[in-house]
């Protein structure tokens, strides 16, 4: 007799465990385009009370994640934090697996599942254990055989799947009594609603296409409501009946996407709807203009949304069930959630709510949040938005990650090209080869960077200007972080900086003067708010002995750092050590290049690059007789 194989379940995010409050719940989140019982990515419960455990805010809870997660991804269970193992772990896993069945029957979303998945985290020890439930309703369990966890689980994500946008702008008329409230609110439900069931309309066509340029992506299609199936489940697979061109049909050979790219500017599938406005009659008419006289005083209220749904779909699913399973669903979600927050406002009027697309990182996915753009990003209300979200998605509370800013900036070129007009290279060191540590811990820098040098702008810096480059490329890494929108200052900005503080006399403005990492310390608190460390050597050999003190950095703050010794400058982007052996290597951006911005040429000439501070031919990188000054700036603590 054949031996069952053994049931598994697969971890593709890459932390599992959000918090160690004993009682938290997290939500489990998979895709039925993924094999069962795959855990993608996992969110917090927020309105979760501590007794009893397993019984959320369902309605609370289903709403968010409505908006949160993207069609195309399903709730697949639950875990549990517990502070107690024994019998209690069973009991938990049970009670997680109701939890995620009330809570998957609200979301009402297309798609059997293979069972629901139980988890339950011992709070001391950080282990997991999962089981398994054919359902939710009997409570009956079974401890998975084995926990597999993948080692590259977002390129595995977009091996498989592929986005999908829909973007529509709604402008929709209605009059509403003036002094009646449950009128206004019945009028404005009725009119959202019969919004969204003209998505399902036979009417209604639907013009697919890929982001590519006209001369590059596949033609267009055009799906009609006739033509698409409402009523199928996505999980059934049965896509090969289906008569429309696969999602991969969109995606052009030229379409090569890295991952670093897919989390700045991914291309994605396009979706335009179409409403049929005249339609055909069986018989022609005149047209009929009829007279009610209103009874009491009424206002014509308009309600303008912008729609933005984000799907994700399997490349291999036909374009006609991605937009009948994953798009339609979505645009409809939208409107719900937009329509509960119009109705709990006591003024319809000067309600600007838009749809936001994230891709945090250690998230597998992409995310949607809506927000209110009347408040003003940085107004309190808003912010406690951006906190929650930041502590169900179990993000630092301490950096900026989902401002508008942060957002999804669909269709731009990749990491290392021009961004929003900027002729400067991005993020040079991502394509460095090892650095030749054996058994060393890398830390780089986190987010991106611009890099600045010698000779750009047509302005002539060489031989004194690699401190104020240095500084240069750190405040970009602040503006590109969202931490700022301040512009790149330039040198003479820099100087008159500096002078504003008392630091210098007015003849500095102008002159050729070198500055050092006090002066940047004070440049960057003056400008940016942003405090910084000074670590200072007495000789450059005495510079690996501070490599674990700049891992902890880079781990932690994430900036540039900048290395001043003597006459020179230079930006520290990553360092890799180890501790055992004390091997290090320190990853350098020289602002010293005064060539062309040739990323090739820049990585080849070594202007970028790993740097020992003793090669193998015996030569420092670091002077022994130098004394050196590292400027360690620290990031703002917000969200």
């Amino acid at each position: 007799m054949e031996a069952e194989s053994p049931r598994t379940v697969n971890v593709l995010c890459p932390k599992l465990l959000l918090s160690r409050t004993p009682g938290d719940l997290q939500w489990l989140i998979g895709s039925p385009f993924f094999p069962p019982s795959t855990v993608l990515s996992t969110v917090r419960c927020l309105h979760n009370p501590s007794d009893p455990p397993f019984s959320p805010d369902f309605a609370k809870e289903s709403d968010d994640l409505r908006t949160l997660i993207l069609r195309g991804f399903d709730l697949i269970g639950a875990l549990y934090v517990s502070d107690g193992g024994g019998d209690a772990v069973t009991t938990n896993a049970s009670g997680a697996v109701s939890a995620a069945y009330e809570m998957r029957r609200r979301l009402s979303r297309d798609g059997e599942i293979d069972g629901l998945i139980g988890a339950v985290a011992d709070v001391g020890t950080g282990d997991v254990r999962f089981f398994w439930a054919g359902d939710g309703v009997s409570g009956k369990i079974e401890a998975f055989d084995r926990v597999s966890y993948g080692d590259r689980p977002e390129s595995y994500v977009w091996e498989i799947g592929c986005l999908v946008r829909c973007r529509l702008a709604l402008k929709l008329p209605v009059y509403v009594s003036s002094n009646d409230v449950s009128d206004r609110v019945k009028k404005i439900s009725s009119v959202i609603d019969s919004a969204a069931a003209k998505f399902r309309d036979k009417q209604v066509a639907y013009i697919v296409e890929g982001e590519d340029s006209p001369s590059v992506a596949p033609q267009p299609i055009v799906l009609r409501g006739e033509e698409l199936d409402f009523e199928s489940n996505i999980s059934d697979k049965h896509w090969k009946n289906a008569s429309s061109p696969l999602c991969s049909y969109f995606r052009s050979e030229n379409n090569h996407a890295t991952l670093s790219s897919m989390r700045e500017s991914p291309d994605t599938i396009r979706v335009t709807v179409l409403f049929n406005q005249t339609r055909n009659t069986p018989n022609a008419s005149v047209p009929v203009a009829e007279y009610f006289p209103a009874l009491e005083s009424v206002e014509l209220v308009v309600i303008s949304l912008q729609l933005d749904v984000l799907c994700f779909s399997a490349k291999e699913l036909p374009a006609g069930l991605a937009v009948s399973k994953l798009v339609v669903p979505g645009l409809i979600d939208q409107l719900t959630t937009m329509k509960k927050a119009i109705l709990s406002e006591k003024s319809t009027q000067g309600i600007q709510l838009c749809p936001y697309h994230f891709y945090p990182p250690r998230i597998t996915h992409p995310i949607t949040a809506i927000y209110e753009l009347s408040f003003g990003e940085r107004e309190l209300r808003q912010a406690e938005i951006r906190k929650s979200l930041h502590s169900r998605l179990g993000l630092p509370l301490d950096r900026p990650l989902l401002l508008m800013a942060n957002s999804l900036n669909f269709g731009n070129k990749g990491s290392n090209s021009v961004e929003n007009g900027s002729p400067l290279l991005k993020n040079v060191h991502t394509d460095i080869p090892s650095s030749g540590v054996t058994g060393g811990l890398v830390s780089l820098v986190d987010g991106s960077y611009e890099y600045y040098h010698y000779l750009q702008d047509g302005f002539d810096d060489n031989g004194w200007g690699c401190a104020y480059r240095s500084l240069q490329t750190i405040i970009s890494w602040f503006r590109l972080q969202h931490y700022t929108s301040i512009e790149v200052p330039s040198h003479r900005e820099i100087q008159q900086a500096l002078v504003d503080i008392g630091d210098k006399e007015a003849p500095f403005v102008g002159s050729r003067e070198w500055i050092g990492a006090i002066e940047l310390s004070f440049v960057l608190d003056k400008l940016l708010g942003v405090t910084c460390k000074i670590l200072n050597v007495r000789s450059g050999a005495d510079l690996p002995e501070k490599c674990r003190e700049l891992a902890l950095h880079f781990d932690t703050q994430g900036t540039p750092i900048m290395i001043g010794g003597g006459v020179l400058a230079y930006t520290l982007l990553g360092v890799d050590y180890n501790e055992t052996s004390g091997d290090c290597a320190f990853l350098i951006l020289d602002p010293h290049y005064t060539g062309t911005d040739d990323l090739k040429k820049i990585v080849n000439g070594g202007w970028c690059g790993w740097k020992k501070a003793v090669d193998s031919k015996g030569k420092s990188f670091f002077l022994a007789d130098k004394f050196y000054n590292l400027l360690l700036p620290q990031r703002p603590k917000m969200v």
